[in-house]
């Protein structure tokens, strides 16, 4: 019995399409003592009616190709357009390379020179055990793929199912706080909660971006920017007089952690510029742009056209600048102010 029929535990069955009943009895006996299970026709239509009969019957076929009424040529193409074809191992003359070059490209998996010699039962064998071998790995390795699809789509929608409760959570947690926002009347208290409120509005953005986007491990910064913008001027701005917030951003994709560290810098840089570039009722313009820069990074910016940094020492508690120094390191970057510009222009380079 043969090495590759030890391995696989069990006979290979073979198709063997030949008008030559002599050799056909040869590669009968030959193959039978080697473990194959042999069914031999005489022509190619048999051949096709035995393979579409017995569908899944055979695991390999080899195929003569001088044959009464159709040759093996005429007959490939035809094998190889059944459902789940078994593997066909192309059987020629010698001195008929041309032949075997068209076998191979019509979609035989192997060819072997036909002779009375021992040779050609031996050289037929190991042709037929290696498209068997080569057949069933394809297939072994087609199923792997495909539990690996599976898995990858299951783990996606565990994924945007996380993303969901994730941006849920976030949305009730912001809830309760515009609850609580009715009830205070300090003004200082209020203005903490907003921003508090406005943090997690940043975070919970970027899930629900991820569990409405077809892909769970990157976000289109043009579009979460555009969503976040539009949030902050109803949240921080509403008011008649209040800084007209606008965006600019060049379509690019970045990873979840870098959106999130992206989202709290400009929820901070826009609210600050908010609440100190302009006078109350004033008016003015808060611009945020996202763009390539020239050494192959994204630069985001944030800017007015208010009195500036003056001292350069942070008005407020300070803890916005240490959020936005905190999200900036995560991105391994810094935020850099422009001292040339007449109001404040914060600018953070980070890699995508």
């Amino acid at each position: 019995m043969s090495e590759l029929v030890r391995i696989v535990g069990e006979s290979i069955r073979l198709l063997y399409i030949d008008d030559d009943r002599g050799l056909s009895r040869l590669v009968e006996k030959e193959l039978g003592r080697h473990g194959f299970a042999v069914t031999c026709v005489a022509d190619g239509d048999a051949g096709l009616e035995a393979l579409t009969a017995r569908p899944g019957d055979f695991d390999v076929v080899a195929l003569d190709h001088y044959m009464p009424g159709r040759d093996g040529l005429d007959v490939l193409p035809e094998i190889i357009a059944l459902p789940h074809p078994p593997p066909v191992v192309y059987v020629t003359g010698a001195q008929e390379g041309r032949i075997a070059v068209a076998a191979l490209r019509a979609g035989a998996a192997d060819y072997v020179i036909k002779d009375v010699s021992e040779d050609f039962t031996t050289l037929l064998r190991n042709a037929l055990e290696e498209a068997v071998f080569r057949r069933r790995l394809q297939r072994e390795n087609e199923e792997a793929q495909e539990q690996v699809r599976i898995a990858r789509d299951r783990a996606e929608a565990m994924l945007r199912e996380v993303n969901h409760r994730v941006g849920n959570s976030l949305q009730l947690v912001s809830s309760f706080m515009s609850l609580q926002l009715r009830h205070l009347v300090d003004e200082g208290a209020r203005a903490a909660l907003k921003e508090a409120q406005a943090r997690i509005e940043a975070v919970a953005h970027v899930h629900r971006r991820l569990y409405t986007s077809g892909d769970m491990s990157s976000v289109a910064m043009d579009e979460y920017l555009g969503g976040l913008i539009d949030e902050l001027a109803k949240s921080v701005g509403p008011d008649e007089g209040s800084p007209n917030i606008t965006l600019r951003a060049e379509p690019m994709r970045v990873s979840t952690d870098q959106a999130v560290s992206l989202g709290v810098v400009v929820t901070e840089l826009v609210t600050n510029a908010v609440k100190y570039a302009y006078e109350p009722g004033q008016g003015g313009e808060i611009r945020v742009v996202l763009e390539p820069d020239a050494n192959g990074r994204a630069l985001l910016t944030v800017e007015d056209d208010g009195p500036g940094m003056g001292d350069g020492k942070p008005r407020g508690t300070g803890l916005g600048g240490k959020i936005v120094t905190a999200m900036a390191s995560g991105l391994r970057s810094a935020v850099e102010y422009d001292p040339a510009h007449r109001g404040v222009r914060a600018c953070l380079a980070f890699d995508l």
